[in-house]
């Protein structure tokens, strides 16, 4: 992955400066953030592996499903199928835990799998372990494209705050937020079209024969959406860091304060000198 094409952080000198309010020209970081383009490339690339969990979180996505199925085309056996999944999926979150790393993605894991064992041995039919999160991915994909349509993409909001940006994008960075856009509709019809295979193979396929399609499809159209969100945004102007603007909106109006409690030396007021007097 590479990066932003940033631009240049200098205004022209007809054009005026967009600074905080009460904050000095010396004072306000830039809008677009500086740097150079490979600088650029290490942020986005950064703030995506957080975002979406990098090696580790797509191993965390995947392995469950696939030790369901694995053992399920063994021996039919839904408990002892279900079950080893719920707790490969204990097991990975207890290590992240155990080495204080984030757990979002381990904990979305463990629901997951949780919410397919319980509709699995609630309706004694395999194939429901599956369920909860076909159905998930559809309820993501029409909220990628509903979003969208009312203005506010959703993978906007949720890299904005990664991106130190939260929700500039919408009114001071229009570049940004058309590049926002454009990823929301690619994760949208990506998992549109996911779900336009997974949802025939419920009805008409086998248990295993969904499981390994399920597990196909995991990881292929996941890294296409994150490709072409790398590509969208490496090409869009930087995001604007509103937390280093409200740092230095602070230290402004901290020095303010300061200078205007701190007493100043008299100021010697000059009188006007009286003429000479003239005698009679």
């Amino acid at each position: 992955m590479t990066s932003y094409d940033r631009p240049t952080t200098e205004p022209e000198a007809s054009a005026p400066v967009d600074r905080p309010v009460g904050v000095p020209a010396a004072a306000a970081p830039p809008a677009s953030g500086g740097g150079s383009d490979a600088e650029g490339r290490q942020v986005t690339e950064a703030a995506l592996f957080e975002a979406f969990g990098g090696v580790r979180g797509m191993v965390e996505t995947v392995l469950p499903g696939l030790l369901f199925v694995a053992i399920f085309t063994v021996n039919k056996d839904l408990h002892v199928s279900a079950i080893a999944a719920l707790a490969v999926s204990l097991v990975l979150c207890a290590v992240r835990l155990v080495r204080r790393d984030t757990v979002k993605h381990a904990f979305s894991g463990v629901f997951g799998v949780a919410f397919g064992v319980v509709f699995a041995m609630m309706t004694g039919n395999a194939k429901d372990f599956y369920l909860p999160g076909m159905l998930y991915t559809l309820g993501l994909a029409l909220a990628y494209i509903v979003t969208t349509l009312a203005g506010v993409p959703l993978i906007g909001l949720i890299l904005g705050p990664v991106f130190k940006e939260n929700l500039s994008w919408r009114t001071r960075n229009p570049g940004r937020k058309k590049a926002y856009a454009k990823a929301s509709w690619a994760w949208g019809l990506i998992l549109l079209a996911k779900c336009m295979v997974l949802f025939p193979l419920y009805w008409w396929a086998d248990t295993t024969q969904l499981g390994w399609v399920l597990v196909a499809l995991k990881i292929p159209p996941f890294l296409l959406a994150v490709y072409l969100t790398w590509l969208f945004l490496v090409k869009a102007p930087a995001p604007i860091d509103v937390f280093a603007e409200m740092e230095a909106r602070e230290k402004a109006e901290e020095a303010l304060r300061e200078r205007l409690a701190t007493p100043g030396p008299p100021v010697a007021v000059d009188r006007p000198q009286e003429g000479p007097r003239h005698r009679r």
